[in-house]
């Protein structure tokens, strides 16, 4: 052969070999974009990944960011996450899509050929930061497609204020989707809490992944709907009808978990209801608390600050790392003076009732317990139990009233806390409970306690007198069961308190 035809026959090898290539090159790609089947081998899926990948980067213009491995592989987790979203058709190359997470969750969207992704920082970084935090994040309303929250309410303190801004911010009509990452939720009562939070979102679907550090998380997936408003206060107030909290299964599956209430009537009530202290299941034991926008603790019959605030609720209540804000009632003014000086405490100077209106107390003499010891109220007074207000002076101990004002208890709970509140309650109110509980559970306000300490007052057997029960109640001990169990058939997690 002579040396041209060699030239030309060498040249047709190679523009042979070159079209080969991009043939092949060509194909891989549609396998890539198609799903990938057989032809969709992984060398082939990294070198247009690669491709796309160095575009991305090129694009965004940090070269520091590049240079850790780390980061590298957080983007590989949150697009191996979010490739998902994509087949399912809920992202698009011209979807708006924010991350609250961080800007590799930007990169790994932009990667997966979601082009104007961004994420949420506190400084602006173009061309993926833009500036903002969850208390307002700077989007129009009803601006967003995609809102891919991550960890991001986990790690915050302000979880509701994060959720409502993400619910603020995505399009309506079936348009809109949030997707959440997140170690809690695994129960049925911190799932509604979470929930709770997101009133104009449904729940679309919800799966277990790995997480980066090996731990299992819960990816939930919400879309945003125009006929779901956000819940109304008469709802989320505990507005419903006698003894039907809305959403209570949440509660019910917590409840099966707690101790059992005492079913006989103990012998020795002083000892087996202190004894009972120690095998009460706390919710939050029980369950993940992290989703609510404030907790709430309410002392009802607080008597004195020492006497379970301070030595019982601030030093052994586990709170899982929440800081609650304090209610004391307490009508006895003999008390008043210790919260003057008691700070995050709000002292609710009356006595809890059905109504707004004045009572009649009447005046024992006497101890009363304060925590630790038992002392003498200021002139050896204290308040007893409440009076009606033209009722006999018969059995008074002192043969003297105190007129003192009270509230609706109900009325007030309603106003004051949601459903997305976290309420703890504490009530120790001399035999009113049997006025309080069927009032609170009558008007829905009930349904917004979480965990209810409650000590029911009857006509029980007395430590100073063998065989003689306290004249000071007319309550049965099986009455009080009775109560116990309605309240755990309402959803609340009450527990026998002494």
């Amino acid at each position: 052969m002579n040396p041209a035809r060699r030239v030309s026959f060498t040249r047709a090898v190679l523009l042979l070999g070159v079209v080969a290539l991009g043939l092949w090159l060509l194909s891989v790609e549609f396998a890539v974009v198609g799903g990938g089947g057989s032809a969709a081998d992984p060398a082939a899926r990294a070198a247009v990944a690669g491709r796309r990948r160095t575009h991305a980067q090129a694009a965004a213009r940090s070269p520091d960011a590049w240079r850790t491995r780390e980061w590298r592989r957080e983007v590989d987790r949150h697009a191996a996450v979010l490739r998902r979203h994509l087949a399912d058709g809920m992202l698009a190359a011209s979807s708006v899509a924010v991350c609250l997470g961080g800007a590799q969750e930007a990169m790994a969207l932009r990667e997966l050929g979601v082009v104007g992704a961004v994420a949420v920082a506190r400084k602006r970084s173009p061309p993926l930061d833009v500036a903002g935090n969850g208390r307002r994040l700077p989007f129009p309303d009803s601006s967003v497609d995609f809102v891919f929250a991550g960890r991001a309410l986990d790690n915050t303190k302000r979880q509701a204020d994060l959720a409502s801004e993400a619910a603020r911010i995505m399009k309506p009509d079936g348009q809109g989707h949030l997707v959440v990452l997140t170690s809690g939720a695994s129960d049925a009562y911190s799932l509604r809490s979470l929930q709770a939070l997101l009133p104009s979102l449904r729940l679309l679907r919800s799966r277990v992944i790995n997480g980066a550090d090996g731990s299992t998380l819960r990816e939930l997936v919400f879309r945003k709907h125009a006929d779901v408003s956000t819940t109304s206060r008469s709802s989320s107030n505990g507005n419903n009808s006698a003894g039907n909290c809305t959403n209570r299964d949440h509660k019910l599956e917590i409840i099966g978990l707690a101790e059992p209430l005492i079913q006989e009537e103990p012998a020795k009530p002083w000892i087996t209801l202190k004894r009972n202290i120690k095998n009460i299941r706390y919710l939050p034991a029980l369950a993940d608390i992290g989703f609510k926008r404030r907790y709430v603790y309410i002392d009802v019959g607080a008597r004195s600050y020492a006497s379970n605030i301070g030595s019982w609720f601030r030093k052994q209540y586990p709170k899982q790392n929440h800081t609650f804000e304090v209610f004391a009632v307490e009508a006895d003014p003999a008390f008043h003076a210790d919260y003057a000086r008691r700070k995050g405490v709000t002292l609710l100077p009356y006595a809890a009732w059905v109504r707004n209106e004045t009572l009649s107390f009447e005046i024992n003499d006497g101890p009363v317990k304060t925590g630790h010891s038992d002392v003498r109220k200021p002139n050896g007074r204290g308040m007893g139990r409440i009076r009606p207000a033209a009722g006999a002076m018969n059995g008074v101990s002192s043969g003297e009233v105190r007129r003192i004002p009270a509230f609706d208890l109900a009325e007030w709970l309603k106003r004051t806390v949601t459903e997305q509140d976290y309420v703890v309650m504490k009530m120790d109110v001399e035999g009113t409970e049997f006025d309080l509980i069927p009032r609170m559970i009558g008007t829905g306000a009930i349904c917004l306690v979480d965990e209810l300490f409650l000590e029911c007052h009857y006509n029980r057997w007395q430590r100073c007198c063998p065989g003689e029960r306290s004249p000071k109640y007319s309550n049965t001990y099986g009455e009080c069961l009775d109560l116990f169990t309605s309240l755990r058939n309402s959803g609340v997690l009450v527990h026998q308190w002494w």
